[in-house]
């Protein structure tokens, strides 16, 4: 098994936009770490410059990643999450290579690109 960790201050955050967003549950989670599950996919979240952890592991989220959540049905989940009151950061749109997507941010400036995959232009 392998899950993405991305190291922040926002873990309360984090929690609350993936479990209320996409139906992650909670794994396990202290005041330094949280891990999120979906399935059989696992997302984590700690606190940076803990000085138990490798140096390598020790910095805060700069930036540059992204994740993406595959929906059968892009429409209805763009509705859903801006109901929700979620910002839009790119509105929904049909890519020639066979992607209907969306992106929104989590609380720590990661991308999350909805997509459904269609039928290439």
């Amino acid at each position: 098994m392998m899950y993405p960790g991305f190291n922040t201050t926002r873990l309360a955050e984090s929690k609350t936009f993936y479990t209320k967003h996409f139906g992650f549950e909670v794994v396990f989670e202290d005041d330094w770490f949280v891990l999120l599950k979906l399935g059989e996919y696992e997302l984590s979240f700690m606190l940076p410059e803990l000085p138990q952890q490798n140096s390598l592991f020790q910095p805060a989220f700069g930036g540059g990643s992204w994740l993406a959540f595959e929906t059968d049905d892009a429409h209805r989940e763009y509705d859903r999450l801006k109901m929700a009151g979620v910002f839009i950061v790119a509105e929904i749109k049909d890519e020639v290579w066979g992607d209907r997507h969306f992106v929104i941010k989590d609380p720590n400036g990661i991308g999350v690109d909805v997509y459904q995959r269609i039928q290439p232009a």
